[in-house]
């Protein structure tokens, strides 16, 4: 039985969710998978410090995650964050021992911790990185990978001009409950589960597990629009949805665990980021939109979705409006 090591980080949901599905299927061959936290890796508390200083910087300064990716894309700084992923050398040495058969990254601090494992000999075994965002940044590849595999054409040219080697172009992995809904009588019946209005389209506002960004200013520019009403997922950012229900937002959840039911119980998806959420979206069969997306890597993702004809990016509240009259019109098949 092979042995697979993958390698995710907690820092969002997109990473442990691509590292969900990569399990599934591995396991599904036959594999002994073991799952393990870069950010647990490393020494004392610097993980959770490192989690929670990003999370920080979006909540308080998003603004200034524009500067910093392109900061950490110039050769100097890149080269100073690989040498900080090398702190987890101790543990993931001791973790892939000598009988690991596979390494699989979805976390860029991950990859080049067991590229450099892998530099000095050390580990034999094959390192796979797998890239969860539509867009590909400097520090997302290695060129000590044996292999990496890209969501999309546009990654694919990306990572290779960034130094990667041998590059596979596979969908996104996404768990096999988020499926088109089967007739109207399922969406009916979810929505009158989630307490939602039957007689009218509804747009689900995502945000990552975080729930970080302009989510309060998209929602009210839903409702504005006339044509939908907005269903808020504020994951675990409980203030904002205390603040949303306050305004007087009538459907605003929390962490929602029947996340594939509640895609399927509305018409139209409005994103920030471009990660997991829009690959569960597309494969739901729900047309999605990229609003007021993050800076930095939600631009990036929100560029070549857009440019890929795959998501829509809207600029402004009036392309807002354009947007959903089309996309409520001829709503987008099930991916793959």
């Amino acid at each position: 039985m092979a042995r697979v090591v993958i390698v995710s980080a907690r820092i969002g949901a997109g990473h442990d969710g691509a590292a969900r599905e990569l399990d599934r299927w591995f396991s599904g061959r036959g594999a002994h998978v073991v799952r393990a936290d870069f950010l647990d890796l490393l020494p004392g508390r610097l993980g959770e410090l490192l989690c929670g200083a990003y999370h920080q910087q979006l909540n308080t300064a998003p603004r200034s995650w524009d500067w910093l990716l392109a900061a950490l894309g110039t050769p100097a700084l890149a080269g100073a964050a690989r040498r900080f992923a090398g702190l987890a050398t101790p543990r993931l040495r001791e973790l892939l021992g000598q009988d690991t058969d596979v390494v699989v990254s979805t976390y860029p601090l991950a990859t080049h911790a067991v590229a450099r494992l892998r530099r000095s000999n050390e580990l034999t075994a094959p390192l796979v990185v797998y890239l969860t965002d539509p867009s590909v940044h400097r520090l997302c590849v290695s060129p000590d990978a044996t292999l990496t595999v890209a969501p999309n054409e546009t990654a694919a040219r990306q990572a290779k001009a960034l130094g990667a080697g041998r590059t596979l172009v596979s969908r996104p992995l996404v768990a096999p409950a988020f499926r088109p809904a089967t007739g109207i009588t399922e969406r009916l019946r979810l929505r009158l589960a989630f307490g939602l209005p039957h007689d009218r389209p509804l747009a689900l506002v995502v945000a990552g597990s975080w729930g970080v960004g302009q989510i309060e200013q998209t929602a009210d520019d839903l409702l504005a629009t006339g044509l939908v009403e907005p269903v808020v997922v504020c994951g675990r950012n409980e203030a904002l949805a205390e603040k949303l229900r306050k305004t007087g937002h009538r459907h605003v959840f929390g962490w929602v665990d029947r996340m594939p039911e509640l895609i399927r119980a509305c018409d139209v998806v409005v994103q920030n980021a471009g990660g997991l959420t829009t690959s569960e979206a597309l494969a739901t069969g729900l047309p999605v939109l990229t609003y007021r997306c993050l800076p930095g890597h939600g631009r990036a993702n929100a560029a070549v979705l857009h440019n890929d004809g795959i998501v829509p990016w809207v600029h402004s509240p009036s392309e807002l409006t354009e947007a959903l009259e089309w996309l409520l019109r001829r709503p987008v098949k099930a991916a793959g």
